[in-house]
């Protein structure tokens, strides 16, 4: 996995926060992609973000019956820490997810079609073969969000609330262990959790943010080589007292957005 060049050990804290990056993640557990803009739609999260998931095995999901179910039904970071040894690029026109190891290209296929799906189930059953419950199967719906949160929202992380943590852990922390969708600069450590119940108007978009994130152990893996070399979790217990980091927000009022733009808080 490509490291990410976000440096929130510099961020100035002021309060005029705004967007310092914009994520996806089509494939639950993959690889993140950066995004130079992206337009928000009502009750909708970022276009393609876990748009697709890996079963683990015998699955309970229902394409034509979309519901949410708990991710560990599906290959996730958590638990399967060696995806983060893969390198995955989605492409939105074919629906191809190319995969990389070692830089080296070791599947390719359409996830719309059954054939490419197939190319993919194939590799994943050889390279996760010790961590897999039955044959992996990949799943999507018009319109689902395999989100831990059963809600489609909007994942933001405020990158000096990370530099704080680096120094209550004493190492650097790559900001793509959260799994975000907005990275926000130009705010006070801490100072999202204040925005919880209140709305965030970002150009033409508005977001209403109605939870903070309680983390889990997918945060104590390295994204770039896959090992898990933190206790994320319980460096916020001993700490602040919660394993809480990030929000949540839903999309009231939609619009494009783009790195730079000036989050109000009303």
């Amino acid at each position: 996995m490509t490291p990410t060049d976000m440096t929130q050990t510099d961020t100035v804290q002021t309060d005029t926060p705004q967007i310092a990056s914009i994520y996806r993640y089509p494939v639950k557990g993959l690889t993140p992609e950066r995004l130079d803009a992206v337009t928000l739609r009502p009750g909708e999260t970022v276009p393609y973000d876990r748009a697709f998931a890996i079963e683990n095995g015998p699955g309970r999901f229902d394409p034509e019956n979309p519901a949410h179910l708990p991710k560990i039904n599906f290959l996730m970071l958590m638990r399967d820490e060696r995806l983060a040894m893969l390198e995955t690029k989605f492409d939105d026109d074919s629906k191809t997810l190319t995969i990389k190891r070692d830089g080296k290209q070791v599947a390719r296929g359409a996830l719309d079609t059954p054939i490419g799906r197939q190319m993919i189930e194939q590799f994943v059953a050889a390279f996760m073969s010790e961590e897999l419950r039955g044959a992996p199967r990949i799943v999507q719906a018009p319109g689902h969000s395999f989100s831990d949160k059963r809600e489609h929202c909007i994942h933001l992380v405020n990158l000096a609330s990370i530099a704080e943590l680096e120094r209550a852990g004493g190492k650097q922390i790559d900001p793509l262990r959260f799994r975000a969708n907005l990275y926000i600069e130009g705010a006070r450590a801490w100072t999202e959790f204040d925005w919880v119940d209140k709305k965030l108007q970002i150009g033409a978009a508005t977001l209403n943010v109605f939870a903070r994130t309680q983390r889990c152990p997918a945060t104590n893996v390295d994204p770039a080589t896959g090992t898990r070399d933190m206790s994320i979790p319980a460096l916020l217990e001993r700490n602040w007292g919660h394993a809480d980091f990030g929000i949540y927000a839903m999309v009231e009022a939609g619009g494009e957005i783009t790195p730079g733009a000036t989050i109000q808080i009303t």
